[in-house]
């Protein structure tokens, strides 16, 4: 540095320390390894995975080893509810002894048509559509806030234009081992699944 300064004085010899500083700090800079920048922790598997019910206590999915899973997120204001909630509660009859279980999941974030409380969804689901299969806390399935459980779906099985959830009811399939097996359109109606169901469980004719 004394050599290459030499016979400057003044500014000059400041510029040529600053530029010799810089270059100093790029030369260290391209040696030092870059940090990736964290994505989020996705689960290796949805057994790994926690949630809560519609009361707000903890469920472990591992519970649900062995079963085959319907999951659909929910809501209680859009036109697919009643077709959706019929033809769900016709699947958990026929299929819930021989290992299905329906795991719904309301959200509010379509045109929020699930607005109420977890009280007032649990009423309406209860009393009006009658359905006898579990129903969750509400949640996100999009963005930064969404479900822990909905990231791992989506990773697992995107959709069409993107993996987000476009609407109420898309439907995901899982098999007895917790691999998520297929996923469905919201306009996908319940009984459309029957035969994907059956192949799961084994009881295809």
């Amino acid at each position: 540095m004394i050599e290459a300064t030499r016979g400057l004085r003044g500014p000059r010899l400041l510029l040529s320390v600053a530029v010799l500083v810089l270059a100093i700090a790029l030369v260290f800079r391209s040696l030092t390894p870059a940090v990736p920048q964290m994505a989020d922790d996705l689960p290796t598997s949805i057994y790994d995975i926690t949630v809560k019910d519609i009361r707000g206590d903890d469920i472990e999915l591992s519970e649900y080893a062995g079963k085959v899973l319907l999951i659909v997120n929910v809501a209680s204001k859009c036109g697919l509810t009643s077709s959706n909630y019929k033809e769900l509660n016709v699947l958990y009859e026929k299929y819930r002894e021989k290992g299905l279980e329906i795991l719904a999941f309301p959200c509010n974030q379509f045109a929020g048509q699930e607005p109420g409380t977890n009280e007032d969804i649990q009423e309406t689901v209860c009393s009006r559509f009658k359905a006898e299969f579990p129903i969750f806390d509400k949640i996100d399935v999009n963005g930064k806030d969404a479900a822990p459980l909905y990231k791992y779906l989506k990773s697992q099985k995107g959709g069409f234009l993107g993996d987000g959830i476009k609407w109420n009811f898309t439907k995901f399939l899982v098999d007895k081992d917790g691999k998520v097996v297929e996923r469905y359109a919201p306009t996908t109606s319940p009984l459309k699944i029957e035969n994907d169901i059956q192949k799961l469980l084994g009881t295809a004719s």
